[in-house]
């Protein structure tokens, strides 16, 4: 459990060092049918009870900084989802994800079932979900951290976007917790038109996001 006010805030973004990650041993590429993606449902079956959340909110909450706000405004979140195999109960997959922002929890809700639903189609694997999932925003702007090759809108080849989206759109240093989720996007979209590479790329040399960790 990370100390008060150990966790750098990136905006509603989790700080990787104390939220990296973690998964459910029990959900594997050869359990998909009796886990996550079995008639029913699953998540509900794995969810925490609300009496080990609430305090846990409030610790996970106090070490991001945001101790004294409103717990409402916060969602516990886990960072590898439970829709893709993520960790129910580990601290080290949950944080305060704030109801808002750019990016904020609702949209990572839209990447959550969206490699759910790719996962139980067959379109990706579950480890290609569960590696997405860790890069969870340049997946909603439509970019591809970890497959190397840009994908937009809702294709079956894993992309993800946005509600309607058609295009990366407009984005700054901002929308990404690390130099590295930011330069992905950015070599993801080099050759589109619509977007604004000074939002990354404020020089033009090819780096983005220099002052991200």
């Amino acid at each position: 459990m990370p100390r008060p006010n150990s966790c750098d805030v990136h905006g509603p973004l989790e700080d990787r060092s104390c939220t990296p990650g973690a998964l459910n041993p029990a959900v594997t590429q050869a359990t998909l049918s009796s886990t996550i993606c079995r008639s029913g449902g699953y998540t509900d079956s794995v969810r925490p009870p609300e009496s080990y959340t609430e305090p846990l909110k409030y610790r996970l909450m106090a070490a991001y900084g945001f101790g004294g706000r409103s717990a409402a405004n916060f969602e516990l979140d886990h960072l590898i989802p439970l829709e893709v195999g993520g960790a129910p109960s580990d601290p080290r997959n949950l944080w305060p994800e704030p109801h808002s922002g750019a990016p904020d929890a609702y949209k990572k809700d839209v990447v959550e079932n969206q490699l759910h639903d790719q996962v139980c189609s067959g379109q990706i694997s579950l480890g290609r979900a569960q590696r997405d999932s860790l890069d969870w925003v340049v997946q909603y702007h439509g970019g591809s951290a970890t497959g190397g090759q840009s994908h937009s809108g809702n294709s079956s080849s894993g992309g993800l976007g946005g509600p309607g989206s058609t295009s990366p759109g407009d984005k700054d240093c901002a929308d990404f917790s690390t130099q590295a989720q930011a330069q992905a996007f950015f070599t993801a979209h080099g050759g589109s038109p619509s977007y604004n590479f000074d939002g990354l790329d404020g020089d033009h040399d090819g780096q983005a996001c220099e002052t991200l960790p």
